[in-house]
């Protein structure tokens, strides 16, 4: 990795722990003056997320609770890459299926994000879902853990900005993929890029 002309050269590396999902990696990193400093790296698979917009301007958004704050959250509809080599445009598919029982006629590539470069390589994708439909009960997923219990809802895509800006959804995820929504839409989402385009985070699940 080079930044500013300097290499950041890796001198040591050890993982710390491993769990379910994450690990951490202890990483002794070789600064530009020559001193060397650790840096611990949390390891995480990456993530897809779902804005699904539907005919009448409105988001579906979950509420799960989330163990680490203690509290429910608004989300997009989102999960872990935790299949191998699955595009990330096929695993978004599917979780808005499993959380929401919808599936969508249209899929666009809305924004990539690294979501705290400075102690994880987690990356996400969020897509723009259109045109959707409701699964037929038979053959929805059936949820358990803190999804059996997670609600789901539709919300006026300007109401649900507002509700962002008054710091009542606060989920990452939730709050960048709202807010590219409203601002793809004043060009009709024309500048939207593929659902194949590279992602260099995660090229394994480009597409």
């Amino acid at each position: 990795m080079t930044v500013q002309g300097h290499r950041y050269e890796v001198t040591e590396s050890a993982l710390g722990y491993q769990g379910r999902i994450i690990a951490v990696r202890r990483d002794l990193v070789r600064m530009p003056e020559g001193d060397v400093s650790q840096r611990d790296v949390v390891v995480h698979p990456g993530a897809v997320g779902v804005v699904a917009l539907d005919d009448a301007d409105r988001v579906v958004l979950v509420h799960q609770y989330r163990h680490p704050v203690g509290e429910p959250l608004w989300e997009l509809p989102a999960g872990i890459l935790d299949v191998h080599g699955e595009a990330a445009s096929v695993a978004a598919a599917r979780e808005l299926a499993e959380e929401t029982g919808l599936r969508a006629d249209r899929y666009d590539l809305l924004v990539d994000v690294w979501s705290s470069p400075g102690m994880t390589d987690e990356a996400y994708r969020v897509f723009l879902a259109r045109g959707l439909h409701e699964i037929p009960a038979a053959e929805r997923y059936v949820p358990e853990h803190e999804e059996a219990e997670m609600g789901v809802a539709r919300i006026d895509l300007d109401d649900a900005v507002a509700r962002v800006l008054r710091g009542e959804i606060t989920n990452a995820m939730a709050v960048i993929g709202l807010l590219a929504t409203v601002r793809s839409r004043t060009d009709g989402f024309a500048g939207l890029r593929p659902l194949d385009a590279p992602w260099p985070a995660r090229p394994a699940h480009s597409g």
